[in-house]
């Protein structure tokens, strides 16, 4: 179903040397009470307007998924009289939520620095951070992405994208049950050679559904009825703890 997609998709397309066809399995998570993360098939094909010539370079896919960018403080743990404390801080002025890069190789190999740079693609490039010092913005920077990819909001994922033929790709990104509600975007870059030659981007509609997003509207919109209701929940709740307890001295 997915190639046929496709290949109706292609033969849509205005002509050009190389260019991607997108597809994704999903473009809208919903964030439930029982939401323990999900997968997404990020999928394409290669429409091309002439064969390609018999020594042309390897062709190679990467596909990065980011989430919305907000501004981080990462503060420096001290031990002061054996007591751990946080200490100087450095404010990482755009780090994304979540973050995955998928490769069809090791992206040493096929990434250029300086291509790398100009599009931001790896983890490191899309952490925008400013200080004082450009040794102190490594360090705090290197240290938010160590915390991340330790809770799987941050992926590296080289050899995952599966390229068939040099004219299909597809790869699954794994969204981490800890999602932040806002607006995903899924990028795919074509390259040859170290160099980008066609890329394209799509969004992805992260928010939360059912009672958490009536609980996050009500709360936002009317923080008065939102403040009885909590009130109210909160007298039950006491309501039948103390009747439970007076149950139980009762047997």
């Amino acid at each position: 179903m997915i190639r046929l997609v496709l290949m109706i998709l292609l033969l849509t397309l205005p002509a050009r040397a190389e260019q991607i066809v997108l597809g994704l399995s999903a473009d809208s998570v919903g964030i439930t009470a029982r939401f323990d993360g999900e997968d997404i098939l990020i999928f394409g094909a290669i429409k091309r307007d002439a064969p390609v010539p018999a020594d042309a370079a390897q062709l190679d896919v990467i596909v990065t998924v980011s989430g919305p960018l907000t501004p981080v403080l990462v503060r420096k743990r001290d031990r002061v009289f054996g007591i751990w404390l946080n200490a100087e801080g450095e404010r990482i002025s755009l780090a994304p939520s979540f973050y995955a890069a998928a490769s069809t190789r090791p992206l040493a190999d096929i990434l250029p620095a300086s291509v790398d740079i100009v599009h931001a693609i790896t983890v490191p490039r899309a952490v925008y951070a400013t200080g004082t010092t450009r040794e102190d913005v490594d360090a705090f920077s290197q240290a938010l992405i160590r915390i991340r990819t330790a809770e799987g909001m941050y992926q590296t994922r080289e050899g995952d994208v599966v390229l068939e033929q040099d004219a299909l790709f597809r790869t699954r990104i794994a969204l981490p049950a800890n999602l932040t509600e806002g607006n995903y975007r899924a990028r795919i870059f074509l390259l040859r050679d170290g160099q980008v030659i066609d890329s394209t981007e799509t969004p992805i509609d992260v928010h939360k559904a059912g009672i958490e997003r009536w609980l996050y509207t009500v709360a936002h919109e009317q923080p008065f009825f939102y403040g009885l209701l909590t009130l109210l929940m909160a007298l039950v709740a006491g309501w039948g703890a103390s009747e439970a307890f007076r149950h139980w001295q009762r047997r």
